[in-house]
């Protein structure tokens, strides 16, 4: 008998099976927290890492709302073409506490759906590169594989260009990303 999940993946696990897809949950003794662990975890390309991020809006009253956007391990989000996108000018990237707030779950265990609350849910095109990609599956060290294809469906999210352009040099592979990383530019938003 395998292991039980923990609630957050567990919650997952139900969401997708709610919209009729199975999906298995792989739990790591170590954090897969970064889009380089999670990669380096189930022996995948960091392109292949989707990244949850979350970001927010603000409304009334000091409230904000939320949106989740997915993009690939290696890429930024250009927060203005999200803003274009959402049609939301001020939105900006959630804090940990805000994005555990409205999520549900910790920041490097979001999974693209079965959050909390609905949230909206924006996905960039660049993650369709992969047959397979790997997302977050609710804890820091959970993480499910599914085609980009089912992702969108699972999370119900628009596709829109989002990311960042990354420069030439970032993109020319173990040369480029020490640059980037020496230079502070790679990962994050």
């Amino acid at each position: 008998m395998p292991d039980p999940l923990a609630p957050p993946s567990q919650r997952v696990l139900d969401t997708a099976a709610r919209k009729g897809v199975s999906i298995e949950i792989v739990t790591f003794p170590d954090s897969t927290h970064t889009a380089e662990d999670a990669a380096r975890a189930v022996g995948a390309e960091l392109g292949q890492i989707v990244k949850s991020l979350v970001f927010v809006a603000p409304r009334e009253e000091d409230a904000v709302e939320p949106f989740i956007v997915l993009v690939a391990g290696p890429d930024r989000v250009d927060v203005g073409r999200l803003a274009a996108v959402v049609g939301e000018p001020a939105i900006r990237r959630a804090t940990a506490r805000e994005a555990n707030d409205l999520t549900g779950y910790v920041i490097g265990g979001i999974p693209p759906f079965g959050h909390r609350r609905p949230i909206r849910v924006v996905m960039d095109p660049r993650l369709g590169r992969h047959e397979i990609v790997w997302a977050a599956a609710g804890t820091q060290n959970a993480v499910f594989a599914v085609s980009p294809a089912t992702l969108r469906m699972l999370s119900n999210a628009t596709v829109a260009p989002v990311a960042a352009e990354i420069p030439h040099e970032e993109q020319a592979g173990p040369a480029g990303e020490q640059a980037a990383r020496a230079t502070g530019s790679a990962g994050g938003a």
